[in-house]
């Protein structure tokens, strides 16, 4: 019998935070209450139990790319940052446009120590042009397809694909909103900065004319569509005119979003190279609006690890990308939370509840913390402060923009299906 208890913490229930302690005992939560021992004791003294943050876009790069990360060393990088549970983004190489690419990822994954889920292409190869066979996927328990780092350009074929979507029970399609008409060629946000700084911009227009567009599509169909890293003041008002008019709409940001502007590509450092870019103040304002007022459902890191050598190139050369596991729950709460921007109970629920729900994995992951259920748990201390250090970090890359920045809050403990994988913010295995 495997049996421990976390000891002198809160816990998150309802929306309110109560003094308790937790039993787990053979992977599930046996009992809350005060007074409660084991021969095992995690101590939880200032920190807050929480379900386990859920993350719906990361980039684990195998198969294809494994120098820049593996899934055991991303599913690691992910459970130091508390997170029970990731989205593996399907533009792999070759990309998991097939079934049995997506049974060898499920395998791989299968001893991680967070719950690696694979997502499904929408297209075959990612091209754009046909359909991937998203049924086959779907059985294999796949639920969110997306053609992510590649926007679906043909709204025709889109239009299939949400419509296809609606006979796969439980699954969303996910869409990369970037005109690459508009987008080709570009670096960085178009504006001001890039003027200043010479280098070709990748308008915000280019994200607003997409998700206009599948917004229409997913009224027409009637099915449900979710928008990867949105970035811009106007993408977010669209979504939230969308969901008062009773669209299957939802969305995700990501931390580098409602943090960093395209001021820091001044720098030239590659580091703040991403898609969709750094955008403007006014922008990161508008996305920090709608994380407070719930018109973004869910904070996701688009986690998208590179080699050293890889971003080391001039800033238009260097591939974009950020890693952001480890950092995105402090980014959370040192932005947002310290700022009053949101509670800490509405912090955890786009980390943690949301996605869950937008995932389809509620039964496992994201659901109160209550007798009997799995324990998928992050114990999580809001007031401890850190030093962002690149070697550190338990990814095989460290392309983080944070280097030496101080953040406040960090995952003491996480808890996957019984089993504490982090201990003192220390991976176990």
């Amino acid at each position: 019998m495997s049996e421990f208890v976390i000891k002198g913490g809160q816990i998150l229930e309802a929306g309110v935070l109560r003094a308790a302690d937790l039993l787990v005992r053979d992977g599930v939560i046996a009992q809350i209450g005060t007074g409660l021992n084991a021969t095992r004791v995690l101590d939880a003294e200032g920190a807050v139990l929480t379900p386990g943050f859920v993350d719906l876009h990361v980039h684990l790069r195998e198969p294809g790319d494994e120098d820049a990360e593996t899934i055991e060393t991303g599913a690691r990088a992910a459970a130091l940052g508390g997170y029970t549970a990731v989205v593996a983004m399907p533009n792999t190489r070759p990309p998991l446009d097939d079934p049995i690419l997506v049974r060898a990822v499920q395998a791989i994954g299968a001893d991680a120590i967070c719950e690696v889920i694979s997502s499904g292409c929408i297209t075959i190869g990612r091209d754009g042009i046909a359909l991937a066979p998203m049924g086959e996927m779907h059985a294999l328990g796949v639920r969110i397809f997306t053609d992510d780092g590649s926007c679906v350009m043909s709204a025709g074929l889109m239009r299939r694909a949400l419509e296809y979507s609606l006979g796969l029970e439980g699954s969303v399609i996910a869409q990369h909103a970037e005109d690459d008409s508009m987008c080709s060629g570009g670096s960085m946000h178009e504006g001001e900065w890039s003027s200043r700084l010479g280098i070709p911009g990748r308008p915000g227009e280019a994200e607003a004319i997409i998700v206009a567009r599948d917004i229409r599509l997913a009224a027409l169909t009637g099915a449900r569509i979710h928008f990867l890293h949105l970035s811009t003041a106007a993408a977010v008002d669209l979504v939230r005119r969308a969901k008062s008019d009773g669209v299957r709409v939802t969305c995700e940001v990501a931390p580098h979003h409602f943090t960093l502007t395209d001021e820091a590509c001044a720098s030239f450092d590659p580091a703040f190279k991403v898609h969709p870019p750094l955008r403007s103040a006014s922008d990161v304002a508008a996305v920090r609006a709608g994380l407070s007022d719930g018109t973004i459902d869910a904070i996701a890191t688009d986690h998208a690890p590179h080699t050293p050598e890889s971003k080391e190139r001039p800033f238009e050369e260097a591939p974009p990308g950020m890693l952001g596991l480890e950092t995105a729950a402090a980014l959370t709460v040192t932005e947002l939370v310290k700022s009053g921007v949101m509670s800490l109970t509405e912090a955890f629920a786009v980390l943690s509840s949301n996605p869950a729900s937008i995932a389809g994995i509620s039964d496992r992951h994201g659901a109160p913390l209550a007798e009997g259920r799995v324990a998928n748990i992050c114990v999580f201390d809001p007031d401890e402060e850190w030093i962002v250090d690149p070697v550190r970090l338990a990814s095989k890359s460290r392309n983080t923009p944070y280097a030496g920045r101080t953040l406040t809050g960090r995952a003491r403990h996480t808890i996957l299906r019984g089993e504490a994988v982090v201990v003192d913010s220390a991976a176990t295995r």
